[in-house]
């Protein structure tokens, strides 16, 4: 799975989103080819189901994790669970936009050990000359 925070929200006079702080980069398959990714509040907040669309913060049009999604109400700081995402989840992404790729923590049970730190600006920099 690929955690993610939300942001913020944003409304329009069509639709609702929810910005959050993971991008096409991380989670490519959405955009590339419009994969399905079941998405879960980690807490659920009360209130009614609402369609949002959840996005990325590249500010691309493709820069989305779901479109018109039925989730919980959620609030900044609220973090997202985006399920299913497997081994292809951290192999397709990218250092696009120059957004550091995420950690990788591998769970087995109730243990959780972190196998890939989250990398850096410097890591980004490392081979340019």
């Amino acid at each position: 799975m690929l955690l993610t925070r939300v942001l913020y929200r944003k409304k329009n006079s069509r639709r609702r989103f929810l910005i959050v702080d993971a991008a096409m980069n991380d989670l490519a398959r959405p955009a590339l080819y419009d994969a399905y990714h079941p998405i879960e509040p980690v807490r659920r907040n009360g209130g009614r189901l609402e369609t949002v669309d959840v996005v990325g913060p590249v500010c691309e049009s493709g820069d989305f994790l779901a479109r018109r999604r039925r989730l919980a109400p959620c609030r900044p700081v609220d973090i997202l669970a985006v399920l299913k995402t497997g081994a292809y989840g951290f192999a397709m992404s990218s250092q696009y936009n120059s957004r550091p790729r995420a950690a990788e923590v591998l769970v087995a049970g109730k243990r959780a050990r972190l196998i890939r730190a989250r990398e850096t600006f410097k890591d980004l920099i490392r081979l340019e000359r």
